[in-house]
């Protein structure tokens, strides 16, 4: 279990946090003490409730000496011991680092792999998916730039999903995604495999990234659409290149000054997310091994439409609805995840 001096030392600077923000805060930064506040008060709260747990056992135990007392005491301390474990599994996920980014708004990006036309139906099919997760969970879906194929499929998109909590909930769907399935356009009725990529990058804030003017390429161009739509109107489209990493964004909506700001969001969050995995791997010599770590390189999901079933591959989770999963039903699979993840830390802080 953790120390009891840092339990102490953690209540201590919550309640000096608290007696700071009712004094209106005696110098520093408001907001940053404010947040700080906020992040503590559920860890306070598990380690008050884990002390009144403990106090509430001992207490009992004592009475085991009172004659008077003894029947009520041995009445009671079964049902405290039952409740310990779980109470000191929830003081230790609340002690858990918090990884800042899981707070904010994402970017997802879905692009085809290999399979042609059947996988860049995939990826269309991947994105109504996210979409209707989103909308479950009360999130705003703002499209950037999506680039369609004639037969209804993706070849490329990226979306804003704004909320709270996104990131947290998102950022495990980061990986290649596989499909099994009987294509349309298959007239033999076989089977094939294809797959498409899924990247989820926290938003980056304009104090986590700084770009020097001098390292951007700036384009306007004529925005693309189908049936020549687009004929009539003014270069509105805007490419945004970074120089030092070669990093190209795109954005095609009406406004050009918007598509300018829509593009350097994009950008500032793709160098974030460079940096953040650069972090990470400093950290940790064995990324790979760790779930959530970004690694875009793996297979981590399978859906067998024959079959009915959806297979995350990380935690050996396998699923037979894989409709509900295709209508947005990602809250099992999302759920399990973390839960792997935030056993993965507990081991690694036991160590």
């Amino acid at each position: 279990m953790v120390p009891e001096e840092r339990l102490e030392q953690i209540l201590q600077r919550f309640q000096y946090l608290e007696a700071a923000m009712a004094d209106g805060v005696a110098g520093g930064d408001i907001a940053a003490l404010a947040k700080e506040y906020s992040d503590l008060r559920p860890v306070a709260e598990q380690i008050s409730a884990y002390r009144q747990l403990v106090a509430d056992l001992d207490e009992a135990n004592a009475m085991l000496d009172d004659p008077d007392m003894k029947e009520l005491a041995e009445e009671e301390i079964p049902a405290l011991q039952a409740a310990l474990p779980e109470v000191e599994h929830a003081l230790q996920l609340a002690l858990l680092p918090k990884d800042a980014a899981d707070v904010r708004p994402a970017i997802l990006e879905i692009r085809p792999g290999t399979g042609g036309d059947e996988a860049a139906l995939f990826a269309g099919d991947l994105l109504r998916m996210y979409h209707r997760y989103a909308e479950a969970m009360g999130w705003k879906v703002e499209i950037i730039e999506e680039n369609a194929t004639e037969l209804g499929g993706i070849k490329e998109v990226v979306a804003h999903i704004k909320g709270e909590n996104v990131f947290a909930r998102m950022k495990y769907e980061s990986g290649v995604h596989r499909v099994q399935r009987v294509p349309t356009t298959e007239s033999g009725g076989r089977i094939h495999t294809s797959a498409a990529t899924v990247a989820v990058l926290p938003e980056a804030e304009d104090v986590d990234i700084q770009i020097e003017a001098n390292d951007l390429r700036i384009d306007t161009m004529r925005s693309s659409g189908a049936g020549g739509q687009h004929v009539n109107t003014t270069d509105s489209a805007v490419r945004i290149t970074h120089l030092p990493t070669g990093i190209v964004v795109t954005s095609s909506e009406k406004s050009q000054h918007r598509n300018r700001e829509i593009a350097m969001q994009v950008l500032k969050t793709r160098l974030y997310d460079l940096e953040r995995q650069r972090i990470d791997s400093a950290r940790s010599a064995d990324r790979a091994s760790q779930v959530g770590s970004g690694d875009r390189s793996e297979r981590i999901r399978t859906y067998n439409f024959p079959q009915g079933r959806m297979t995350d591959h990380r935690i050996n989770l396998t699923l037979y609805k894989l409709d509900q999963v295709m209508q947005g039903d990602l809250n099992e699979i999302i759920d399990a995840l973390t839960a792997d993840a935030q056993a993965r830390l507990l081991a690694e802080m036991a160590q």
